[in-house]
């Protein structure tokens, strides 16, 4: 068994302009919501056991916050490759997740989150899955459990939506 969580990465700040999109920092938003959907993962026994996290800086200030407050010591990779990706190259990198960890967590970007969470999760409870065809807001959290012995087996319809949480509906 195999636990997929994909997080988007927390609202951003686009005051300033002179920043490129790599670079922009969370929002006040951001910053409350990130910690609340950490406590929610807390709460229902999300423990990934490894972290894939988007080198752009709003991922990454996204985990740090999360980690602050989710409970255990996942292992953590910062990668570029996450960064704007297509739904394609993000299958790829979570069939690239390492198999020492049965649950693992992405934290990147829409359009392609939306897309692979989409694709990956072929049933679900009708709640759920009319909740992520409504769309995929910042931090947003969906978890996607495989019957996979390995991450390589994961496919696009094999998974089960076993979460979709929107930090709205945390407050």
């Amino acid at each position: 068994m195999r636990t997929l969580y994909l997080l988007r990465h927390a609202k951003s700040n686009w005051g300033d302009p002179g920043l490129g999109d790599f670079d922009r920092p969370l929002a006040a938003r951001g910053r409350r919501a990130a910690p609340a959907v950490a406590r929610w993962m807390n709460e229902n026994g999300c423990a990934p056991g490894f972290v894939l996290c988007s080198a752009a800086r709003r991922a990454a200030e996204t985990w740090a916050l999360v980690s602050d407050v989710l409970e255990g010591d996942p292992e953590v990779e910062s990668t570029g490759d996450l960064y704007h990706a297509a739904p394609a190259g993000l299958l790829a990198l979570a069939r690239a997740l390492p198999d020492r960890h049965a649950a693992a967590m992405m934290i990147g970007h829409n359009p392609g989150f939306h897309v692979l969470a989409g694709g990956l999760a072929g049933e679900g409870p009708d709640d759920l899955m009319r909740d992520l065809a409504a769309g995929y807001p910042t931090a947003a959290l969906a978890g996607i459990a495989f019957d996979a012995a390995r991450w390589t087996e994961i496919a696009p319809g094999a998974g089960r939506l076993t979460c979709f949480v929107r930090p709205r509906a945390l407050d």
